[in-house]
């Protein structure tokens, strides 16, 4: 099973996280994010719902909720002593070594962001590639399309989201028009 490097850019889509993080729960891949990445969607998080009009309280109420969330169902996939390779890639951006440095250490062989400026292919260790989450989603249900059809159907039948609310197409739909994700869900679409 490979492993990738979840950026926090990629996490912070609701509807995205739910679909990367359910293929991985699936068993498509393992994934591996840090607590500074956690810490970056969570500050996300409550900037997005102060943004949709959320209190001040109640958004940071709901991001440490999704943090939280993300540590106690996760916990084996957060990289830990990193911090000794932070800084030491000459990324352009030196807010972003900490990335750089939890892939390397949590043995990823992805790392799935949009931010591809601040991760230049002559910086990136041998063995890691920079991939979309729109490219990393389709790669993995390429490979197997029965555990992307499995992810869609666990979401639509969780209770307690909004996803419960949706059918499986319906959510494909939402992963088409929100994150153009539809090289990945054709392929659920036709086992389905």
């Amino acid at each position: 099973m490979f492993t990738a490097l979840l950026d926090s850019c990629v996490l912070w889509p609701s509807t995205q996280r739910d679909f990367l993080l359910s293929l991985a729960f699936e068993g498509a891949y393992r994934f591996v994010f840090s607590e500074a990445i956690i810490e970056e969607v969570e500050v996300n998080e409550e900037r997005k719902r102060i943004k949709r009009g959320d209190s001040e309280k109640d958004a940071a109420k709901k991001a440490l909720h999704l943090s939280t969330q993300l540590r106690l169902h996760f916990p084996d996939s957060i990289v830990r002593n990193w911090e000794g390779l932070d800084g030491s890639y000459g990324l352009p951006d030196p807010d972003d070594e900490h990335v750089l440095a939890a892939a390397v250490v949590g043995g990823a062989g992805s790392i799935v962001t949009a931010n591809f400026r601040d991760f230049p292919a002559d910086k990136i260790p041998s063995g890691i590639q920079i991939v979309s989450a729109k490219d990393f989603a389709y790669e993995t249900v390429s490979m197997r399309p029965d555990l992307g059809v499995s992810a869609i159907q666990a979401m639509a039948s969780r209770s307690g989201t909004k996803h419960a609310e949706q059918s499986a197409m319906e959510i494909l739909d939402t992963l088409d028009r929100l994150y153009c994700l539809e090289a990945a869900t054709s392929l659920i679409r036709e086992l389905l």
